[in-house]
């Protein structure tokens, strides 16, 4: 067994710097989102001090691309069932949480519809040299009647191993449609399966915490590995990426949210001052890998991104999470999620901001359509009247 001595001082580093991140995360508790920036900065140094030696980094970022794959199908699964038995049997709670799931959709419709269209325009991801470290062969992307019809589980085995998330995202919710129906007359008779659904839901979540906490360390290592097997500059166009989420982050928060209210709750939004992320990645990536995609593969593209943002409400590392679901629908490879998570970071608090004002706008948009809504409040009418103090 032969062992190149460059290879192994490579991973040496690596790990030296893997240790400084240990230290910084737990001991001295620093931000996730600058740890992953620690990463992309360790790893530019390791790829241009072993220059084209990454064999060993490569499969620590391919093993990291495969953990997320495989957490993101069980997740959903127990995800989706968990919330939407949680509803119970009240018909008002059931019409006001449609109400917000609906306005939350929409929301996430046009955000990835205007992402789609400016990243397609703007061409983000071409030019940028990059080879993947996995064995990724490009998805042949079916019609788009076939792809209706294979969004309808036959075989969930099937799909699960394939990484079919949108199956399993329909199979889960007429599983929940069907538990809240027998909970209706006989909910002691499948509590049960309520206490396992809503456990296999809190192990998950922590599944996911576990894995994603590893994402700096996967970033030093394909970051290493693209700074050594390409020229630095060839990786710059990654910025992007950057500067068209925050565009993308004021649309929405300025333009999206304010139309919202004002066409569907006749509300003036001068008074109010998430699906970007996962497709501005998609088309990045197609864009790199040099896919042919017809407008009717990128309309699914979207349609697909509204299904799966269903899934991951509330789940921890949801852009990372939601991310995947997507790559994985779209038969996309993982790797560039986890090399564009530096950028992630940066742009998590644009991303926050956009997911905040949505998540309001749709609570306003309820509480407009139930008539709960303090018009005179809201419309800063009471301007002149005492405050309340608040012991």
């Amino acid at each position: 067994m032969n062992i190149n001595i460059f290879e192994l001082g490579a991973v040496l580093l690596a790990g030296v710097f893997f240790a400084i991140i240990y230290f910084l995360g737990k001991v001295k508790k620093y931000d996730f989102g600058l740890l992953t920036i620690l990463g992309l900065v360790f790893g530019v140094a390791v790829g241009l001090i072993f220059k084209g030696h990454y064999l060993y980094l490569e499969a620590i970022g391919t093993i990291y691309s495969h953990l997320i794959l495989a957490i993101v199908i069980p997740l959903l699964l127990f995800s989706i069932i968990s919330s939407i038995t949680n509803l119970g049997t009240s018909i008002k709670l059931k019409k006001i949480s449609a109400k917000a799931i609906i306005f939350l959709l929409l929301n996430t419709l046009l955000a990835s519809t205007i992402t789609l269209t400016l990243a397609v325009v703007t061409k983000v991801g071409s030019g940028i040299n990059y080879q993947l470290a996995s064995d990724y062969k490009a998805v042949e992307v079916p019609a788009f009647i076939d792809t209706i019809i294979n969004l309808f589980p036959s075989n969930l085995a099937n799909s699960w191993v394939n990484g079919e998330v949108v199956p399993i995202v329909i199979f889960a919710v007429i599983v929940a449609i069907a538990y809240n129906k027998i909970a209706r007359n006989q909910q002691k008779a499948v509590l049960p399966f309520k206490h396992f659904i809503d456990a296999g839901n809190r192990v998950m979540g922590e599944v996911v915490n576990f894995v994603i906490s590893f994402t700096p360390y996967a970033v030093l290592a394909l970051i290493a590995r693209a700074v050594s097997k390409s020229a630095l500059s060839d990786l710059i166009p990654l910025l992007s990426v950057l500067g068209l989420a925050y565009l993308l982050s004021i649309i929405q928060i300025f333009g999206v949210t304010s139309v919202l209210l004002k066409v569907v709750g006749k509300l003036n939004p001068l008074n109010f001052f998430k699906g970007i992320w996962p497709v501005l990645l998609a088309v990045f990536a197609i864009n790199v890998l040099g896919i042919d995609y017809s407008i009717g593969q990128y309309i699914f593209l979207i349609v697909l991104a509204v299904v799966v943002s269903i899934g991951t409400v509330g789940v921890p590392g949801t852009a990372t999470i939601t991310a995947t679901a997507l790559f994985a629908s779209a038969g996309l490879p993982i790797e560039i999620i986890v090399l564009l998570a530096p950028i992630s970071s940066i742009v998590d608090m644009a991303r926050t901001a956009t997911n905040v004002v949505g998540a309001a706008s749709a609570a306003m948009l309820v509480a407009r359509s139930e008539n709960e809504l303090d018009l005179a409040v809201y419309n800063n009418e009471t301007i002149g009247q005492p405050d309340l103090e608040i012991i």
